[in-house]
């Protein structure tokens, strides 16, 4: 392994599945988060280590920019960290946890939105401010990705639509409404196909 290799935050599938594994979306963020961000319960491994190892779950923001009633989504781009997706439509904006973004002396709940807010200013440039909330977390066993990962998403409201790309990854941004997106559905990853699909049933709504 390369010294100068990511790092990244990851837990193990058995601590999941103690808790309570699922398939979708599940609005009980606080029965998984609090664990997860537990020192003892986390850790960082090389990158490629964790992509091919089912015994871990690595942890993603997944954040959704919102403006009024319409949805921010763009296209993954070829610089794009996970290639696996590349081509694929997405309206999550997110990535790992580096070791970088490790507080002092643990990782806790603070560090945590440290690096969600550290990737969104990597990846995005905002013309306003904006506020956010973790409001469900995700899992799809069903795909060679999902297997490896797990989602916290983020519903974050803009102040305005002045978004921009703050990388290559990130292409033909633009918003829409829910409806119109659902109309495209299958042009999307997998994991913006369950949000969109599963966002009714939450205590909040796009």
């Amino acid at each position: 392994m390369s010294k100068s290799e990511e790092q990244i935050l990851v837990i193990r599938r058995q601590l999941f599945d103690e808790l309570g594994s699922f398939q979708g979306l599940s609005s009980r963020v606080e029965s998984y988060l609090g664990e997860f961000l537990k020192r003892e319960n986390n850790f960082f491994v090389a990158r490629s280590a964790a992509e091919d190892d089912p015994t871990l779950k690595q942890i993603i923001p997944y954040a959704i920019f919102c403006y009024g009633n319409k949805i921010l989504h763009y296209t993954r781009g070829a610089k794009s960290g996970e290639k696996r997706l590349v081509a694929k439509e997405s309206i999550g904006i997110g990535g790992h946890i580096n070791d970088s973004d490790e507080s002092l002396f643990s990782f806790d709940e603070s560090a945590y939105h440290a690096a969600v807010r550290r990737e969104i200013s990597e990846e995005l440039v905002l013309g306003g401010t904006f506020t956010e909330r973790v409001v469900a977390l995700i899992n799809d066993d069903s795909t060679e990705v999902g297997k490896v990962h797990l989602g916290v998403v983020h519903l974050v409201d803009l102040e305005n639509d002045d978004v921009r790309a703050g990388e290559m990854a990130i292409a033909q941004l633009g918003f829409g409404t829910r409806e119109e997106l659902l109309a495209r559905r299958e042009n999307f990853e997998t994991w913006s196909q369950i949000v969109l699909d599963g966002f009714s049933e939450l205590s909040v709504r796009i």
